[in-house]
């Protein structure tokens, strides 16, 4: 790896981000309703408030000029604060959005994190299993998990292991982040653990599909592959042949996925953690879109920028060690 390729890297690297903001920050305020119109609804008929008050609050809030020229002006302003470190305070939480988003986004990176590993655990050897299985039952079995892991969404899924295990079973908490607020140290974390074990096997099930289907579809192209025929010509075994030729090239496509999986976990995070009531960096984020909170989905969705970023970068550094005909020198 070259400190050209370094350099070219960090540079499309931040030429993105800045590209990304600047369209997040333009469809943030495009929104028809911001949120000074929320709150103005929301303080019913009994008071009164003038038009002239309703923009001096806008102005306050920097939402008073949605012209193009005011709303590049605001974004080169968030932008000057964004570099460095600022990026303001919430409309909502009336906090600073870093002090928000590092307050919440443990609970739900922990979830996404140990769904990630268990979601390749899992699907990579059933997927490569089915391939070398074709046409057999436990090949068809595997195909109608995908289709169904594929087509159900989120929040049906967790709804019916809420049924299931918290409602009728009673194993697990249904609903929330902690049993009681009060808990403190191991008991507290213990607890919490507890409250993210249905989301973490939901996140699991819907994701396992996709997964199993492409090492599957990978699997199959790598066995038709010359070299593999040669492989088998020489007398290797077949178990071999699977786990020492098939599988390493099996998983370059594989690790592609990996760049979007991540952001992807924290994306989906959004309605799962309303449905689980999981006070997570998802569900408030969901709560500050629906309320006009540009400064707390800038933040959000720039944190989610971020990782896909830092995902690309670490899905190059894996190419190097699933395929040794990959170098990072361009």
């Amino acid at each position: 790896m070259t400190i050209k390729y370094l350099v070219k890297r960090i540079f499309y690297a931040i030429l993105s981000l800045l590209v990304v903001s600047l369209i997040l920050y333009i469809l943030m305020r495009l929104l028809p309703v911001d949120y000074i119109d929320r709150m103005v609804a929301g303080m019913g008929n009994g008071t009164e408030i003038t038009p002239e008050q309703i923009q001096e609050l806008k102005a306050i809030y920097g939402l008073d000029d949605n012209s193009f020229g005011g709303i590049i002006s605001g974004y080169f302003n968030w932008l000057g604060n964004a570099i460095q470190g600022n990026l303001g305070m919430s409309f909502c939480y009336n906090e600073p959005v870093t002090d928000a988003i590092q307050r919440y986004m443990w609970q739900s990176f922990a979830v996404a994190i140990v769904a990630f590993v268990l979601e390749y655990i899992i699907a990579v050897p059933l997927g490569v299993k089915a391939a070398t299985s074709q046409y057999s039952v436990y090949d068809y079995t595997i195909t109608v998990i995908t289709v169904i892991g594929i087509s159900l969404p989120s929040f049906f899924v967790g709804t019916i292991l809420i049924k299931i295990f918290a409602t009728d079973l009673g194993w697990f908490p249904g609903q929330g982040t902690l049993s009681d607020a009060n808990l403190m140290g191991f008991a507290r974390v213990g607890d919490m653990l507890y409250h993210m074990i249905l989301p973490m096997i939901t996140i699991v099930l819907i994701s396992l599909g996709g997964i199993m289907r492409h090492t599957r579809t990978n699997t199959l192209e790598v066995l038709n592959a010359d070299y593999i025929r040669t492989a088998r010509a020489k007398g290797l075994s077949e178990r071999t042949v699977v786990y020492k030729h098939v599988f390493r090239n099996t998983m370059i496509p594989l690790v592609t996925m990996m760049a979007g999986l991540l952001p992807g976990l924290f994306g989906g995070m959004m309605i799962l953690e309303e449905v689980f009531a999981f006070d997570g960096i998802g569900r408030i984020s969901y709560q500050a879109m629906q309320n006009g909170d540009v400064p707390f989905i800038m933040g959000y969705m720039m944190f989610l920028a971020i990782l896909t970023v830092i995902g690309t970068f670490l899905t190059d550094i894996a190419y190097m060690l699933v395929d040794p005909r990959v170098k990072l020198e361009k």
